[in-house]
């Protein structure tokens, strides 16, 4: 399986809180929902949908897991909904419990034990294992060069702070563009695959 990584991302960098305003405030941060205004359903849903016909599972951090448990279930019937629904998830967390994982399927890997898990994921056959969200998880797995393929909506947008993915390790990592597309509202749908 390939670990694959897709945020809505501003120019620069901050993939914080793109989907609500009291999505994710650490920090002091204002902008939640930004990417709104910016979506344009034709490309980005094209994308998005490519994105999910490849993904075999989801894999998240705590915070964006318990976001996203309590916005999916309710929406079934959508197409979008009713896939990431049903889609296996994975969920990192030193706190959770077996208890807690009432979005279903969904596996509890330990804090501890992410890197290891995620080299059995890449070992097994299959598709894609798609992060979306949870930017700590994506910084610490593309500090251990465990991330295949970047799927980056880069928007017309600068937020001046926020959590990004990338790490600060002074580590370079190259990446080749596969594909790119713009949008009728000026975002870059790129798609990235690592170059080793």
């Amino acid at each position: 399986m390939r670990i694959v990584i897709s945020e809505f991302m501003s120019l620069d960098g901050v993939v914080q809180a793109p989907g609500g305003v009291k999505e994710d405030t650490d920090g002091g941060f204002q902008h939640g929902g930004w990417s709104m205004r910016f979506f344009d359903p034709d490309v980005m849903g094209a994308a998005i949908g490519a994105v999910a016909e490849r993904t075999d599972a989801l894999l998240y951090g705590r915070r964006t897991w318990q976001g996203m448990a309590a916005a999916w279930p309710g929406r079934a019937g959508d197409p979008f909904a009713d896939w990431i629904n049903g889609v296996e998830k994975y969920v990192v967390s030193s706190t959770l419990s077996a208890s807690d994982l009432t979005w279903q399927p969904t596996t509890l890997i330990a804090g501890n034990a992410l890197l290891d898990a995620v080299a059995e994921l890449r070992d097994r056959p299959g598709r894609d294992v798609n992060i979306m969200g949870s930017p700590q998880l994506a910084r610490t797995l593309l500090s251990a060069d465990l991330v295949d393929e970047l799927n980056l909506m880069i928007e017309p947008i600068v937020l001046g702070g926020g959590k990004g993915i990338f790490p600060a390790d002074g580590v370079a990592r190259t990446f080749a563009l596969v594909s790119a597309a713009t949008t009728s509202t000026g975002v870059q749908v790129c798609r990235y695959q690592r170059v080793q």
